[in-house]
């Protein structure tokens, strides 16, 4: 697939999210104390993540630029322009997850300052600091930090060295928990693709040597969404997998991708028969194939396939 292939399959993941961006709105539950945050501030968060990362990789005027800025509008407006974050905070002063769906609007642009006022003071504090968290999502709460305009309170490059990814493990021992956890260490790191030398040469060179066989075993299975995970960190690595490493696996995702752009998570339900194409089970696949289809082709020449392509040429 070329440049161009890659980047028709992330227009029309666009087009269905835009599409169905009425999924992505914020309930009149979001502030309430028993409401799902992983149906609510998780998705409406995922969706300004994907269109900041859009946007910084292609050109204004462009199809990608352009639906990729009306939504992100979209998304800002479910906050009333960042508002709903410092209400967000004061009701759970204790929550990183405000802070975190912020981040990606202040990442592009986006900030409310009486957020950031309020929570500059929190991040101070000794509970901000000692929070027991898992090290990949320390690492997210470090960039969320950062590109909230806050000094990250502890290095990445120590917290990267305890997570799975950091400790180089044996490869065959990766199943899915472990990459949804290694690509997400990847992210934070480059955030989320913006800077690609964020990765250290060892973990680097440990990720070009397996990402390969990890992916083939997503297509086997028919794991979509894992599939377009690990795409997007091959697409993100100081020197991306070349196009011949991936293009079976961009192939397999081309195919499953439906006609109207949506990209479910799994090929096929737990007993065989086909997984309904609902919101549900389509948006957070397709929005990571947005991701990764945008990353890879603005890091591959236009108009440059497999066949003329050899090992270490920017993909």
């Amino acid at each position: 697939m070329t440049a161009t292939d890659v980047r028709r399959l992330a227009e029309a993941a666009l087009r269905w999210l835009s599409d169905n961006r009425d999924g992505f709105r914020l309930g009149d539950d979001a502030l309430e104390p028993d409401a799902d945050v992983n149906s609510s501030w998780k998705p409406l968060g995922e969706l300004a993540q994907t269109c900041v990362c859009v946007r910084r990789h292609t050109a204004p005027g462009s199809a990608l630029h352009d639906t990729a800025s009306d939504l992100l509008d979209h998304a800002w407006h479910q906050t009333r322009d960042g508002a709903l974050f410092l209400d967000l905070q004061r009701l759970e002063p204790c929550a990183t997850y405000p802070l975190e769906v912020y981040a990606a609007f202040a990442s592009g642009g986006l900030r409310h300052r009486a957020y950031e006022d309020f929570t500059a003071p929190l991040l101070r504090t000794r509970s901000w600091r000692t929070t027991e968290l898992l090290p990949n999502r320390l690492l997210s709460i470090l960039n969320s930090e950062r590109r909230s305009g806050f000094t990250p309170h502890e290095a990445a490059t120590a917290v990267l060295r305890r997570t799975w990814l950091g400790g180089l493990p044996e490869p065959w021992l990766f199943e899915r928990t472990a990459g949804y956890t290694l690509t997400h260490v990847v992210y934070h790191l480059t955030d989320w693709g913006h800077d690609v030398h964020g990765v250290p040469a060892d973990v680097a060179a440990y990720l070009d040597t397996w990402l390969p066989a990890w992916l083939d075993g997503c297509v086997e299975t028919q794991h979509w969404d894992l599939c377009c995970e690990l795409l997007a960190v091959a697409a993100g690595l100081p020197e991306p997998l070349s196009p011949e490493l991936t293009e079976d696996a961009w192939a397999a995702v081309a195919q499953a991708q439906d006609d109207t752009g949506a990209l479910t998570e799994m090929g096929r339900g737990p007993r065989g028969e086909e997984v309904l194409r609902v919101f549900a089970n389509c948006y957070h696949s397709t929005l990571v194939a947005a991701f990764a289809a945008t990353l890879t082709a603005a890091r591959r020449p236009a108009g440059r396939s497999t066949d003329d392509t050899h090992r270490g040429v920017p993909a």
